[in-house]
């Protein structure tokens, strides 16, 4: 059933739309450092193998004799998590579409305290990927593709603005037209 014609109960209620999720520029910026703090404090694990060689005491009968033997081990260490967009956005519960909306918005509404947050929030997460793979913490390639700095050259491949046809080795003559 349909509300009924006229009615005014729309004028009721105090507020329209979804809550922000943020209230203040200052909420973010928390959420954001809770998020780089929990990066930190939560690292990833690698396992390595490593192959060593060990001396091993073994009986022939009567003698004891040295040998060395290889024996693989694996080695589990920690290494630092890399902050991302992405994870933020995860640990938000947010998605990253939020996240350009929420900055798209902000932007039209030249709201400069959360545009101040937001880039500052972005700006640290790349210097942490960057400075992370200067020092070899990550994988530089990756890191490289996803701050876009990829090593690109241009080469124009035409002669003076006009295509390439291939190469002519015979001199042009005009009896060769006429065989055509």
């Amino acid at each position: 059933m349909a509300a009924p014609k006229g009615n005014q109960f729309w004028m009721l209620r105090s507020k329209h739309g979804r809550d922000k999720l943020f209230a203040t520029p200052e909420a973010l910026w928390e959420a954001a450092c809770e998020y780089f703090q929990w990066c930190d404090e939560n690292p990833w694990t690698t396992r390595k193998a490593i192959q060593r060689t060990m001396p091993v005491r073994r009986k022939k009968g009567k003698r004891t004799e040295t040998v060395n033997e290889q024996q693989t081990q694996q080695e589990v260490s920690p290494t630092q998590r890399p902050y991302s967009l992405t994870g933020l956005c995860i640990y938000l519960g947010t998605s990253s579409r939020w996240w350009s909306s929420f900055r798209s918005e902000c932007m039209k509404k030249n709201d400069e305290d959360f545009l101040h947050v937001i880039a500052r929030v972005e700006e640290t997460i790349e210097t942490q990927q960057f400075e992370g793979a200067c020092v070899g913490a990550f994988n530089a390639n990756i890191i490289a593709r996803k701050l876009g700095l990829s090593d690109k050259q241009e080469v124009d491949h035409t002669t003076q603005g006009k295509p390439f046809n291939g190469f002519d080795f015979l001199p042009y003559t005009p009896e060769a037209d006429k065989l055509k």
